[in-house]
């Protein structure tokens, strides 16, 4: 099971990594469309729909590396003042109660207006935009399986040490 966790810790890693190149690409590409438009009188429905593309991605597939290298939102009003052994218990339950089952959730309603965008090869959100939403769709159950699947590298992590402790 170790095994299972770094090889998912390993994937989400290597993703982020990638990953941060969109930010680049999208600051460029915003970029040139300010430059296009008011220096030039130039003006790309794409090009703007890009840079929605980009973020969507970037947030979508990045969020398994975000929560890998634990920098995802976490209320702590007493986390941080809990021993190392709450802690993980608390991990394991919001994992186990709040975080998985919403991933599924998500996927499970998701899905259909993923397929069905798929079905019809779901066409630009404006007139002149990308020929491409159902790949826009597609992050939503990427976005699933990856957090679930860094939610179970973490969780396997967690039962071991609290097995071990």
């Amino acid at each position: 099971m170790r095994r299972f966790a770094q090889l998912i810790d390993a994937m989400n890693r290597w993703l982020g990594l990638m990953l941060r190149w969109l930010a680049l690409l999208m600051v460029l590409v915003q970029f040139a469309i300010v430059v296009g438009r008011y220096v030039f009188g130039v003006n790309s429905i794409a090009a703007q729909e890009s840079v929605l593309y980009l973020h969507g991605a970037l947030f979508m597939l990045a969020a398994g590396y975000t929560l890998l290298v634990d920098r995802h939102v976490r209320v702590d009003v007493f986390y941080a003042d809990l021993s190392l052994a709450a802690r993980r218990r608390i991990d394991i339950a919001g994992h186990l109660l709040l975080l998985l089952p919403a991933m599924v959730a998500l996927f499970w309603w998701s899905w259909p207006s993923v397929r069905n965008s798929w079905k019809i090869l779901e066409g630009p959100i404006s007139v002149g935009g990308i020929e491409a939403v159902f790949l826009l769709k597609s992050l939503i159950p990427a976005f699933c399986i990856l957090v679930t699947l860094q939610s179970l590298a973490i969780l396997v992590r967690l039962v071991a040490e609290e097995f071990e402790a």
